[in-house]
């Protein structure tokens, strides 16, 4: 009976190793590989999707000679970015094969439902493929597969951290920018007032409603109209209205002028599934999300926070 079950036991081992032996993923074997996509061209393609492991997805198409995003009505895209990544794409080869069985998929992380990044493309003649990037072996080598194949390769300099699935890492952020130098006033309206700063010939800047016995503070209000003055976005909307954006009742509106200019600012509601508010500028058909933390004080300054704060009285001393 002890001679059997220790047979048993040696058959269970065996079986044991040879499951091992199998489905575990090998070491990359270096060949003389081809071009994943051999007939691929950067400029053949026109549309992009891509999509994270956190369920964020962003789609990219190509209009003329630049890159948009569709679900934005066409908000530019910085096209340089886009070339990056379908320069790394047409340069893949297959030289590094890891497995030719679907079975190390999903711990390569390169399977249809568990992936770091699935991207779509689309070329201009119809024809559509599907990569899966998964894992990195290390720093510069990452396991990526193509749509109905087994085998996994890896790629070096694919990062699926240069591959991101929001609309804010392939747009262009920069929504408002006018130089300080170049503004000559900025009003501000909100709940807590209207306060209108005009600069003076020495640079410095004053308040109309400053009022007697008030000083004002130049490093606040600088600072001030340095943030509301060069603002990015954290998501555009797109340039269709919509009611939950606030706009007929905003929170605040800035008015910025120059010699050569007047930009109006209106900031609408704060989002409840976003950190930010919605913001559209008279310089742009966009409306824009920008991050709390860039708006707050438009939306929450009041007289106080523009001033030099008081001097605190020196405690007295009985005799």
């Amino acid at each position: 009976m002890k001679r059997h079950q220790q047979i048993l036991a040696a058959v269970l081992v065996v079986q044991v190793l040879l499951t091992a032996f199998v489905f575990w993923p090998r070491p990359a074997t270096t060949t003389q590989g081809a071009p994943v996509f051999p007939d691929l061209t950067t400029d053949a393609v026109v549309a992009l999707t891509v999509t994270d492991d956190q369920g964020n997805s962003v789609a990219l198409r190509k209009v003329d000679d630049g890159w948009v995003l569709p679900d934005a009505d066409d908000y530019p895209v910085l096209a340089d970015s886009v070339t990056a990544l379908l320069d790394k794409l047409v340069a893949l080869t297959t030289d590094r094969l890891v497995t030719r069985t679907d079975t190390s998929h999903s711990q390569l992380q390169v399977a249809a439902d568990n992936f770091v990044r699935r991207v779509e493309f689309e070329t201009a003649d119809g024809t559509s493929q599907v990569l899966y990037i998964g894992s990195a072996q290390n720093y510069t080598a990452t396991h990526f597969r193509i749509e109905g194949q087994d085998e996994t390769y890896l790629a070096d300099g694919l990062s699926t951290y240069e591959i991101n699935a929001t609309p804010a890492s392939w747009a262009e952020s920069a929504y408002l920018q006018i130089p300080n130098d170049e503004l000559t006033q900025v009003a501000l309206k909100n709940a807590n007032g209207v306060f209108t700063f005009i600069k003076t010939k020495d640079a410095l800047w004053t308040l109309k409603e400053l009022g007697s016995g008030a000083e004002l503070s130049q490093s606040q209000v600088s600072t001030f109209i340095s943030r509301v003055s060069a603002l990015s976005l954290l998501n555009p909307l797109g340039k269709e209205e919509q009611p939950e954006y606030g706009m007929d009742e905003p929170l605040a509106v800035v008015t910025l002028k120059t010699a050569d200019e007047t930009v109006t600012l209106t900031v609408g509601a704060k989002l409840s599934d976003e950190s930010g508010y919605v913001v559209k500028a008279s310089t742009s058909p966009y409306y824009v999300m920008v991050a709390e933390y860039a708006i707050s004080s438009v939306v929450e300054n009041a007289r106080a926070d523009f001033l030099e704060a008081e001097p605190t009285p020196a405690p007295t001393t009985a005799p």
